[in-house]
């Protein structure tokens, strides 16, 4: 059974929200305030850590969603994230996944895609986790798809589940590039014409962790116009 924890202070949606996801077979907590929401998440308590999937409303008292999504990753806590908003623009759409949202639904939502999204981030796990060795090396470093970990020179750095997912298709696509655009529709599960930097910025920091010299990257590498292609050594 799935644990989820609901952040949304508008109290009709948040008992609707939770009402469906427990006739689906959740366990579900809501809490309504943003500075509660993080303090749950960050204080390394162990139903905090227990969380399989956490719904962020963005407009919250106390604190914003994004912010919270921010912190919540600086503090170490990659649980997935479903991000509710009312801004549907695709810059606002970036700006979620950007923050550490791992999925972004606009409001209004039907409530079937909300529960078609919960099944998918929380099927997009699994299949990160599983369908791979369970380790997989690119030059030095050795990636753990299923603790969402890198680990190389002794140092271990946590994955997000759209770092992780991005890293698995590269994996799985090594010594082939592959488009920007096959990225944000298999990753992001956005157009593959949506103009944003998102991609970029997620290969800088995988490159962070895989690179001896990120500036001169020997296995991640862009192919100016074409995407981008992994080999797992050189």
């Amino acid at each position: 059974m799935a644990r989820i924890l609901v952040v949304e202070d508008e109290a009709h949606l948040a008992h609707g929200i939770r009402f469906n996801l427990e006739l689906e077979g959740y366990e579900v907590q809501v809490v309504g305030d943003g500075l509660e929401a993080v303090s749950l998440l960050t204080a390394g308590r162990s139903d905090g850590a227990a969380f399989d999937l956490v719904i962020l409303d963005v407009m919250l008292p106390g604190l914003d969603g994004l912010s919270i999504a921010e912190r919540v990753r600086a503090a170490g806590n990659f649980t997935p994230v479903l991000m509710l908003t009312a801004k549907s623009l695709p810059e606002d759409v970036v700006q979620g996944l950007e923050s550490g949202a791992d999925d972004y639904l606009p409001k209004p939502f039907e409530l079937t895609v909300l529960l078609a999204r919960v099944r998918g981030l929380l099927r997009r796990r699994e299949w990160t986790r599983g369908g791979a060795a369970e380790s997989t090396r690119v030059g030095e470093a050795v990636v753990d798809f299923r603790n969402f970990e890198v680990q190389v020179h002794g140092a271990v750095h946590q994955l997000t589940l759209l770092e992780a997912t991005l890293l698995k298709l590269l994996v799985q696509n090594a010594g082939r590039v592959v488009s920007k655009g096959e990225i944000l529709e298999k990753v992001w599960n956005l157009s593959a014409d949506t103009e944003t930097r998102a991609v970029d910025n997620f290969i800088m920091r995988l490159r962070r962790y895989l690179e001896p010299d990120p500036r001169t990257p020997k296995h991640l590498q862009t192919v100016r116009g074409a995407g981008y292609r992994l080999q797992l050594e050189k």
